[in-house]
This record gives C-alpha cells, sequence and structure tokens, in this order.
C-alpha cells in the first residue's frame, strides 16, 4: 500500500512476503532511518539507538549493548539480580494489594518499577530510589508522547526550521531533567574513580564502568571513528531504560489482561506452574523450557499485542519488491499489527488462543515473517535476550504466587482491551485488578 503524508511518500508493507522483502533480501538498502523532527531535541536524535542510520556509531552501540549486557555470559552473571527484580516484583503487589481490601494493583507501574530498578542496577550497581524512578517516569512518558505528537514538521520537512508547533522546543526543556539522573551517577562513579584505589578488581565493572573505560582509552589514545562522551552515554542509557521497561511492563499488562478475559487459560496455565514449580515462590530461569504453556501464552500475548506495531525505514536506494518501485528516499512501514492480524496466516486471529503456539515452531527472532514481535535482522530489538527471561518470570510468577480477579464495576462493563498507538503498544485504559495472596 502506497500512502503520502504531507510531502513524503509512505510505502506499508502489510504480508509476511513484503516484510520478508524488506527486512531481508533489500535490507541493505531499506535500513535508513528518517525520524521525526522531535527526535531533534536536545540533540537526542544524534545519539539514540532508535533513529540513527545503521553506521558506526549504531553499530557500536549495538555492540556494546549485545557484549556487555545482554550477552548469554552477562546474563548468567545478571542472574541473581533478575531474582531479586522479581521477589521485589512480588513484595511491590503484596503490599499494594494489601493495603485495604480490594485494594487494586496498577500492573503496568509495578512491572515498570521492576524492570527499571533491574536495568539500573545492571549499568550502575545501585538501587534505585522511588523519587529518582518517578523522575525518570515522567520524563520518558512525555518524551513518548512528544515523539508521536502529530507535527507538521514531519509531514512538511521544509517547515521544520520554524517548529511550528514547538514539539522540538519542549523535548529540549524535557530531555535534560532524565540526562540529569543519569550525570548524577556517572559524576558519582567518575569521583569514585579518581580517588580511589587504582585497583580495578575493587570497582563494580558494571555497564557504567564498560564505557567510562571506553571514555577514557579514547582520551588517552585519541582515536575517534565513534566519539565516546557523556552525550553518547546519557542518551543510550535513556534508550535502554525507554525500551526494557514500555515493552516488558506494557506485555505482563496485555498478558494478564488477555488471561483476565480467559479464565480457562489462566487456570490452565496456573496448573502448570504449580505441577512444575510446586512450592517455589517464582519462576527462576532454569524453569522457562519446562513451561511451554507459559510460553505459548507470551507467544499470544505477543501476537494481537506486539511491542512494536509499526517499524518504519528509509529506502536509501531504489529498489524492486513484487513488481512496484520504491523510489530512493521514501518511507517504508512494516506493519507488524497487521500481519499479526492476518486471516490467511493465523486463523481466528482475533481470539486469544495460546495452544496454537504449542506445536508451532515460532521463536522471538523475527526468521518466521508472520510473526515478528521484537522485528528482525539487524534491527531485532537489542534487549531481547532480557526480555525473554523476564517476561515468562514475571507472570509465571505474578500468576503463581496470586488470584487476579476485577473490580466488580470492571466485571460488569469488561476490560477496556482499547489499544493505544505509541513507540510500544499500549492498553488506552490502565489494567487494574485485585491480587489475592495464595495460602
Amino acid at each position: 500500500m502506497t500512502i503520502r503524508l504531507g510531502t513524503s511518500l509512505c510505502i506499508v508493507a502489510s504480508s509476511p512476503s513484503t516484510a520478508r522483502e524488506i527486512l531481508q533480501r533489500h535490507n541493505s538498502s531499506l535500513c535508513g532511518r528518517n525520524p521525526a523532527d522531535a527526535w531533534r531535541g536536545a540533540g537526542h536524535g544524534d545519539n539514540s539507538i532508535f533513529v540513527l542510520q545503521p553506521h558506526n556509531k549504531w553499530r557500536l552501540l549495538r555492540r556494546l549493548g549485545t557484549t556487555h549486557l545482554f550477552s548469554p555470559r552477562r546474563l548468567e552473571e545478571l542472574q541473581p539480580l533478575r531474582q531479586d527484580a522479581v521477589r521485589a516484583l512480588l513484595q511491590d503487589v503484596l503490599a499494594e494489594s494489601g493495603a485495604a481490601s480490594g485494594s487494586l494493583v496498577s500492573i503496568r507501574r509495578v512491572t515498570y518499577v521492576a524492570m527499571v530498578n533491574l536495568l539500573w542496577r545492571a549499568i550502575f550497581s545501585n538501587e534505585l530510589d522511588e523519587t529518582t524512578a518517578q523522575g525518570l517516569y515522567d520524563c520518558m512518558r512525555e518524551a513518548v508522547t512528544l515523539i508521536m505528537t502529530p507535527n507538521i514538521s514531519d509531514l512538511f520537512p521544509v517547515l521544520a526550521e520554524a517548529d511550528l508547533q514547538g514539539v522540538r522546543r519542549r523535548m529540549t526543556t524535557l530531555l535534560p531533567r532524565g540526562y540529569q539522573l543519569i550525570d548524577r551517577q556517572i559524576d558519582q562513579r567518575l569521583r569514585a574513580r579518581q580517588f580511589g584505589s587504582g585497583n580495578h578488581t575493587s570497582r563494580p565493572n558494571d555497564f557504567l564502568d564498560v564505557m567510562l573505560d571506553m571514555w577514557e582509552e579514547q582520551q588517552q589514545h585519541h582515536y575517534c571513528d565513534v566519539t565516546i562522551n557523556r552525550d553518547l552515554m546519557r542518551v543510550f542509557f535513556m534508550d535502554l531504560f525507554v525500551g526494557a521497561s514500555d515493552t516488558s511492563s506494557n506485555t505482563i499488562e496485555w498478558a494478564l489482561a488477555e488471561l483476565l478475559h480467559s479464565p480457562k487459560t489462566m487456570r490452565n496455565l496456573q496448573q502448570e506452574l504449580k505441577t512444575v514449580l510446586g512450592s517455589k515462590a517464582q519462576v527462576e530461569d532454569s524453569d522457562i523450557d519446562k513451561l511451554p504453556y507459559l510460553q505459548a501464552v507470551i507467544k499470544e500475548t505477543l501476537r494481537p499485542h506486539p511491542a512494536v506495531p509499526v517499524v518504519s525505514y528509509r529506502a536509501d536506494a531504489t529498489v524492486q519488491v513484487h513488481g512496484y518501485t520504491i523510489p530512493e528516499g521514501s518511507n517504508v512501514m512494516v506493519n507488524i499489527w497487521a500481519i499479526h492480524h492476518n486471516a490467511d496466516v493465523w486463523t481466528g486471529p482475533h481470539k486469544f488462543i495460546p495452544e496454537r503456539f504449542l506445536h508451532k515452531e515460532t521463536d522471538f527472532f523475527g526468521r518466521s515473517f508472520d510473526y515478528l514481535p521484537f522485528g528482525s535482522g539487524r534491527h531485532l530489538c537489542l534487549g531481547l535476550p532480557l526480555a525473554y527471561r523476564m517476561l515468562h518470570m514475571m507472570l509465571g510468577s505474578l500468576l503463581h504466587q496470586f488470584e487476579w480477579t476485577l473490580p466488580e464495576q470492571v466485571e460488569r462493563t469488561s476490560v477496556d482491551m482499547t489499544e493505544k498507538f505509541g513507540l510500544v503498544l499500549s492498553m488506552r485504559t490502565p489494567l487494574l485488578a485485585i491480587a489475592k495472596k495464595k495460602m
């Protein structure tokens, strides 16, 4: 499908075969970026892995994340942190549900806090206090809202410098609030390194240390293929927090909403958890392979509710796809939401049926172009290895430890399953549910 948005020509792919052409066969020509003007606020887009062109800086950031944060070895080292995060999540739910009889739990809030805390500890090796967590959350929410605001600067780039709606100016004012929270951690670590013993064995050697080591080495040897500096670090860290927290918290929220709509499915999943876990309090990494129905529920949740519903690229060359010409400079969008609702691919695409994945060889890595919950190819979600573990650990533990019900009024009117499109696909009305601790 071809549409025109202002002066921009947009080609939209909504079938698995066309997605394969774009994401695999012609990926080298159709992998450019054409970010919204809002990303220019505070220069964020100059260093953001979300919108950088796939050149040296983008490749460096991908390599840093893949090697030092999401590699199998690093994830194994971070296993205790993941268990702590799930334990804290369960305690948070217990405290929120026990505040008063019938107290409502905000699923999005508790899972967001768990994920941001986990990533904060993995990067900075210290606890995230409540004030900082709230400040980070507020900054990220407002930034996402501005990025998704329809903007005349994007429709008519010739007018972009005027910033007629003031979106870029508001981003320029907003983002430094988030940067300040990260700057405190960088400054604190720099002081510790300056006045410390110099013994590397006493350092945290976390992701922040990796970045600071590269910064120092670059300053000493004066090579500058890609400049490592404070601006790059603060933007990269912000992007990691947005990517990890939003996708995971929204997916857990969608999963629980679907399960509350389907009590039989919830009972089947809780029975599997009881059989496999027994008296264990929470799901661990080693349990995931023993829980095929939990895996199927996660996969089925991400089918109608993919983390990122549409991915957008720019054609860096003119190419032919299925006999149609995609001109250089045009925008190319892959409509993952439409592919996941394609009746030619999925039986009953609007029904929640986890069983469809019990006998279907499908993974999260985008190799099957009818299922792309985390993208595909070179733009596959950087944090997928962590998200895979945490989605199963969090959802499984929440259902193993608690019985979940809806408030009486919502039972009568049903959960609002209306979708809100943004950087990630979220529920328009945040899910509030009642959690009762199992005896």
